[in-house]
């Protein structure tokens, strides 16, 4: 059964919790063009909230600011009570915030298994390369920890039969669902996707609904990127608009679909 989708902030913001990601006046620019225009908003633990707009409006950008992969030109990011503008992307990852991407990443000559253990990153382990080599008790134990891991996170996601399969072999879903499944083995609590739906059919879409859910009941926070607007309305509590950079509206699904800017942005005459 699908959630009925979020709140109107505006008559119910004492209900929503305490504050996991700030975003305050961010601003970055590219020569002459500002991608992101002093922007501001709260994502609060345990919800899942959405950024759409126009193509163009800034979206991708401002998870790329979140995740360190731009210089910030403004504002502040703040994650958990600390400030992480300027820190290194892999930093990021390791406070808490995985994401995916719009194209998808994956290795296609490696296995669902091998793409998977690739979340686990460097400097999660205690094992340094001489132990490596030598293949130590240390290391070994390492290995299963992080061999479990990732087979936990596979059935969870719904590819453990798909364990030792080339990552090229997958359907263009299953790969998404690999994306995300890698992103999960870091252990965030924040997760960031961008358009995860997107060439998915009418079935895949219903399965990372659902994949999305499940994700968000383990208690792991997550904002998304999203232009089907039927996984909009469904799965996110609250709704951040973009256009040109600036967030024009801000709300529940229900509210911010009868907003006249948001309305006009997505008819093209505020659009890109």
């Amino acid at each position: 059964m699908w959630r009925t989708g979020g709140w109107n902030v505006m008559t119910e913001q004492k209900k929503r919790g305490k504050a996991i990601l700030q975003v305050q006046d961010l601003t970055k620019r590219f020569g002459g063009l500002v991608a992101v225009n002093n922007l501001t908003l709260d994502v609060c633990e345990g919800e899942i909230c959405a950024l759409i707009g126009p193509n163009g409006s800034g979206k991708t950008t401002v998870l790329n600011l979140i995740t360190g992969i731009y210089e910030i030109d403004g504002g502040s990011v703040t994650f958990e009570n600390a400030q992480i503008q300027g820190e290194p992307p892999h930093s990021i990852c390791w406070r808490g915030v995985a994401r995916t991407f719009q194209n998808i990443r994956i290795l296609g000559g490696q296995t669902v298994f091998e793409n998977a253990l690739l979340g686990k990153g460097y400097g999660n382990g205690g094992s340094g390369v001489l132990q490596t080599v030598l293949d130590t008790v240390k290391f070994r134990k390492e290995r299963e920890t992080f061999t479990a891991e990732v087979d936990e996170i596979l059935e969870f996601v719904g590819l453990s039969d798909l364990r030792n399969e080339r990552a090229r072999n997958l359907p263009y879903g299953k790969q998404r669902i690999l994306e995300i499944g890698r992103a999960l083995i870091t252990k965030p609590r924040l997760l960031l996707l961008d358009e995860p739906a997107a060439g998915l059919n009418s079935k895949e879409i219903y399965d990372l609904m659902e994949l999305i859910e499940k994700i968000n009941d383990r208690g792991i926070t997550v904002l998304l990127i999203e232009h089907r607007m039927e996984l909009v309305g469904k799965l996110a509590n609250l709704v951040f608009v973009l256009n040109h950079g600036s967030k024009i509206a801000e709300g529940s699904f229900d509210v911010i679909k009868e907003d006249p800017a948001v309305i006009e942005a997505y008819l093209g005459k505020g659009g890109n």
